[in-house]
């Protein structure tokens, strides 16, 4: 809104003792955020903009403080109004991961991101909120509410409502049986920056949790916006478990890690399906739809692999893959 945009110019304009003419959209974000870049004095900043109504800005500043305390390259808070709803952040630059696999080799770009990835979970994470039973289960709600229900209007009758209640309770109860740490919640290749120093540059934490310590390494790996192969995956775990046996207090198990890995997958992407409906119908984001047949993809696949998991993978590859594909084709 044009009142919004005057406001962000002024307070800019005031923490910069400088007049500012002109921001330019910096990035997409699934939430009501936005971040604009300032190009000032030939220094560019960016202006993060979360408007206090949708958006609570105290845990982005607390968990960058705490990001920063430990080595890791979250963007330095040069001004905050929290009162407002905005933060002005050091730019680290326009390059995601996800931008910067057409000009570099992934593996370089993973391995860094992996290794700042045991450093975060050096963190304490007692401060955090719980990733618990009740909000696990509630994410993979969005799931049948707003994919099932609301885009493809399938509805469970009473014996698939109870497997979908039993799958659910599984899928938790092997993330509540990992070790806990410090999770970011969104580490993929859209929130990392590819950086000169200190790679990876970090962003979009502020719903870090306590939580298992399979669910970031699942989001880099199994990213719902890329696709690598098992073998690629497989070399990057092992990194990631020897970094872990050398730098984290926690005995870790090779083959239990692996299944954790994978049931952590299918909570994750079952939940990132359900977002990306949520944000079509609710919030007027349709480009994440393109998305969701990847997420099915993989929930097929992994689930495939149980037994305890076939009722699930039976769901997604018979009732709701095919028309998934069809609501994208009547889209295009």
């Amino acid at each position: 809104m044009s009142y919004r945009s005057d406001e962000r110019l002024n307070w800019l304009s005031d923490r910069l003792d400088t007049t500012v003419t002109q921001l330019d959209r910096a990035s997409e974000d699934a939430s009501f955020r936005t971040y604009w870049r300032a190009q000032v004095a030939n220094q560019s900043y960016i202006l993060m903009d979360a408007p206090v109504s949708h958006e609570n800005s105290e845990p982005f500043v607390r968990i960058a403080t705490l990001l920063a305390a430990h080595g890791l390259h979250a963007p330095r808070i040069l001004h905050q109004d929290l009162s407002r709803g905005f933060l002005l952040l050091e730019d680290l630059g326009s390059v995601t991961y996800s931008d910067g696999f057409g000009t570099r080799q992934p593996e370089p770009l993973y391995e860094a991101a992996i290794d700042a990835l045991i450093d975060m979970q050096c963190i304490d994470p007692r401060s955090l909120p719980k990733y618990d039973h009740t909000l696990l289960m509630s994410e993979m709600e969005l799931f049948k509410e707003w994919l099932l229900t609301q885009h493809l209007g399938i509805v469970l009758d009473s014996t698939a409502l109870q497997n979908w209640s039993r799958t659910g309770k599984l899928l938790s109860d092997a993330a509540l049986e990992q070790p806990q740490v410090f999770v970011h919640r969104d580490y993929h290749s859209r929130n990392l920056m590819v950086t000169e120093r200190n790679n990876p540059g970090i962003i979009d934490f502020q719903d870090a949790v306590c939580g298992p310590i399979t669910y970031d390494l699942v989001s880099l790996l199994r990213d719902c916006y890329q696709l690598w192969p098992d073998d690629m995956v497989e070399s990057l775990i092992n990194r990631y478990l020897q970094r872990a046996e050398a730098s984290l207090p926690i005995p870790l198990n090779s083959d239990q890690f692996r299944v954790w890995f994978d049931w952590m997958g299918i909570q994750r992407h079952l939940k990132a399906s359900g977002i990306f409906c949520r944000l079509h119908h609710r919030d007027g984001k349709s480009g994440y739809l393109n998305d969701i047949p990847a997420t099915l993809t993989y929930i097929i696949n992994i689930a495939g692999r149980y037994s305890e998991l076939n009722w699930l993978c039976e769901l997604v590859s018979e009732r709701v893959m095919e028309p998934m594909r069809q609501s994208l084709r009547s889209r295009s």
